[in-house]
């Protein structure tokens, strides 16, 4: 659908990454932070390219001749949906960009816990809540290290209830999308049900969890991750960060495999309702996923406690060789307030290499 008479007038989120002069032969393109995009009439703007920090709804768009909307993200919340489909503005996102991101950055920081407080869970139970493109791959990635894996997925009302896996689950990681559904899902009451001893991640969005109910809680818990918070960036729970044995500021999927996935589909999205034929197929250039020796196996519980651990102190060592999550940990913890700041100036970090079978959901 090409813009008749005219060249394409864009406004795109500065902060999306590999995208400046890919669509210049074509378009006229304004960079803009992606929480000071005008509101009201967009002047001559026919398509935006956003993230999560542009709320896409009627107070930005009434008025405006903006016919298609890209995010550069795998979420959705911040977009008016029903809005957009009455107005006819055609829209898309990157589901499962970053889904290996974020993988990533839960079995980094679950082996971290692991190797840094010597916690033996051989045999154990991981619980994930939500298993879209990202609560999969962690659960085949999880069933592949070993781990007993209990899968719930409250929009699609499937597998195991909720209530089990809280009681039976040794890790319980997030990964929901925010909507009426998910929003303070688990709540205190919930909370309570988690064994003692568990480790608890949630890398999905703050406001699935009740933050107060989680402070009540999370002194019977092995360790606490969080990526993400109710609030955030400008209101983070200072109380809340203290107890965390990770805490970051909403980087889990911030790799650098996953940028560029999510700048491809969004490029190839836009390339399509524009009829742009020679970006429809457009990948930024990138250089090899690293590889490393993956324990398979690690949590069988056949293996010996000595074995146990010599695999997860090396793969912790090398997870954090190619991912400082520490860094960054620290960087957040000392400067709450720069949340936003701190994630917009991230160094993208790589991903390791995983089978098809993981990276690609459609193999099995």
């Amino acid at each position: 659908m090409a813009v008749k008479g005219k060249r394409i007038e864009v406004m795109a989120d500065e902060n999306i990454p590999f995208l400046k002069g890919v669509l210049e032969p074509y378009c006229n393109v304004k960079y803009l932070p992606g929480r000071d995009f005008p509101s009201g009439n967009l002047l001559s703007a026919d398509a935006l390219l956003v993230r999560t920090r542009t709320k896409c709804d009627a107070s930005l768009l009434d008025g405006s001749n903006v016919s298609f909307i890209a995010s550069a993200t795998i979420g959705v919340d911040h977009i008016d949906i029903d809005y957009l489909d009455r107005r006819g503005i055609i829209y898309s996102n990157a589901p499962g960009c970053n889904a290996c991101g974020v993988m990533q950055y839960v079995i980094t920081s679950l082996f971290y816990i692991l190797s840094k407080k010597k916690i033996d869970f051989r045999g154990a139970t991981l619980g994930v809540i939500g298993c879209g493109n990202t609560g999969e791959r962690v659960a085949r990635m999880a069933e592949a290290l070993g781990l007993n894996v209990l899968r719930n997925d409250p929009p699609k009302g499937e597998k195991t209830d909720l209530e089990t896996l809280l009681e039976t689950s040794d890790i319980i990681s997030c990964h929901l999308p925010l909507d009426d559904i998910t929003i303070n899902l688990i709540d205190r009451h919930k909370l309570a049900l988690i064994k003692d001893g568990a480790i608890f991640i949630n890398a999905s969005r703050g406001e699935v969890v009740d933050e107060k109910g989680l402070m009540e809680h999370v002194g019977r818990f092995s360790g606490l991750i969080l990526d993400v918070w109710c609030g955030e960036p400008d209101l983070i729970n200072s109380e809340l960060l203290s107890m965390c044995d990770i805490a970051t500021p909403h980087i889990a999927g911030y790799s650098y495999e996953g940028k560029v996935n999510g700048t491809a589909a969004v490029v190839g999205k836009f390339a399509e309702h524009f009829g742009i034929d020679s970006l429809k197929d457009f990948v930024p250039l990138h250089s090899a996923t690293p590889q490393i020796e993956i324990p398979w196996g690690v949590f069988d519980k056949n293996n010996s406690e000595t074995l146990y651990f010599q695999m997860v102190d090396a793969f912790s060592d090398s997870l954090l060789s190619i991912f400082p999550l520490l860094r960054i940990d620290m960087k957040f913890r000392e400067s709450p307030e720069k949340f936003e700041s701190i994630r917009n100036g991230y160094d993208y970090r790589r991903e390791f290499l995983v089978p098809e079978y993981i990276s690609k959901l459609n193999n099995r």
